[in-house]
């Protein structure tokens, strides 16, 4: 039994297949890690969501923003997008089954055993381990609730970037979102900066990736994360392992395999 960690599918349906051939994956016992973004930009996310809904407990999933917004879309709550390639998808006779599985998805993995930790973005530097899991189970109740599209409409807000304990309910579901699936800098106060996507090789301070910021979570943590797609060739420290190598931008879908620490990619090939 192996464990695989990918992030940032991006309906790469094709390159999502090669990929699993050439790591030797078996879908009857090993199991398949992903930190988010299955969805959008590349050609065939209703291939990506049949393909892994099939792989039922072999799949473990921590939602990213591309794969929330699909959610808004079919619920109406957002506006369909010609480079989301989500026409097929919306018309598609199991959309409804596949949109509710996707939203009862976690937002936060954690492995105790072997002290391992995925999200999308990231963790927010000022949360620590108790609190981030707290956080991720609010999320995860709205957005499985039969009422979650009354979440969505409320939910996108760049200005909330900044946790304190006194955030009321709203503002702490908007803080927590930003943080799980969309950050990438923060200031040196801790608040997110939720519009820097450039590569830290170009970006000074005052910005500094989240995690170069102090934390309050162990360093006994493995922590998975995507979503940054220009992180490569950037310098990322034990524990974080960046997953996210751009494939649908024409860069690869790369895999780790937890048990060897043996990376596997596959090129994008076209659209």
């Amino acid at each position: 039994m192996s464990t695989y960690f990918i992030s940032d599918i991006h309906g790469c349906y094709k390159e999502l297949k090669i990929l699993l051939e050439k790591s030797c994956f078996n879908d009857q016992k090993d199991y398949l890690w992903i930190a988010g973004d299955l969805v959008s930009r590349g050609p065939d996310s209703l291939s990506v969501l049949r393909y892994l809904y099939s792989l039922k407990n072999r799949v473990q999933i921590v939602l990213g923003n591309h794969d929330i917004n699909l959610i808004a879309v079919y619920s109406g709550i957002k506006r369909n997008k010609k480079e989301n390639y989500f026409d097929e998808f919306l018309v598609s006779s199991d959309s409804l089954k596949l949109i509710n599985w996707l939203r009862r998805q976690s937002i936060l993995k954690i492995d105790e055993e072997r002290k391992i930790i995925m999200s999308h973005a990231g963790i927010s530097p000022q949360w620590d381990i108790n609190t981030a899991k707290v956080c991720a189970l609010e999320i995860e109740d709205c957005l499985s609730n039969i009422n979650y599209s009354l979440f969505l409409k409320s939910m996108y807000n760049n200005s909330v970037n900044f946790w304190t304990l006194d955030l009321n309910q709203l503002d702490r579901l908007r803080y927590s979102i930003n943080s799980f699936t969309r950050m990438r800098y923060c200031y040196p106060d801790g608040r997110l900066n939720m519009f820097c996507k450039k590569s830290p090789n170009f970006v000074q301070y005052p910005l500094r990736p989240w995690f170069l910021m102090p934390s309050n979570i162990s360093k006994i943590y493995s922590i998975f994360f995507g979503h940054w797609s220009s992180l490569k060739g950037s310098y990322i420290p034990k524990p974080f392992f960046s997953l996210d190598a751009g494939c649908c931008w024409g860069g690869e879908l790369t895999m780790l395999r937890w048990e060897d620490k043996k990376w596997f990619s596959q090129p994008f090939l076209s659209k």
